[in-house]
């Protein structure tokens, strides 16, 4: 499988859950995934500081790891004080 699929899988599972982000001002954004196989995600809007974004990111976790299992997790990396 070609880390082009991997990503396109996982833009695919952000999308479904883009208009729960969106509802409440937010958004994720994939960066790439590392060479850990963690996905790289990046927190816009409201996201980045709602109270609520760490069930946001078990959320966006679960929905990349039904359709990408070989990831490990995520990673968000515009937020050093928080990881999943």
């Amino acid at each position: 499988m070609s880390k082009a699929d991997l990503e396109n899988r996982i833009e695919g599972a952000l999308e479904q859950m883009r208009p729960f982000f969106k509802a409440d001002g937010g958004d994720m954004q994939l960066i790439g995934i590392d060479s850990d196989m963690y996905a790289q995600i990046e927190l816009h809007g409201a996201c980045s500081s709602c109270s609520m974004k760490e069930m946001s990111l078990r959320a966006g976790e679960e929905a990349i790891l039904k359709v990408a299992p070989e990831i490990k997790g995520i990673k968000v990396v515009n937020q050093s004080e928080f990881s999943v």
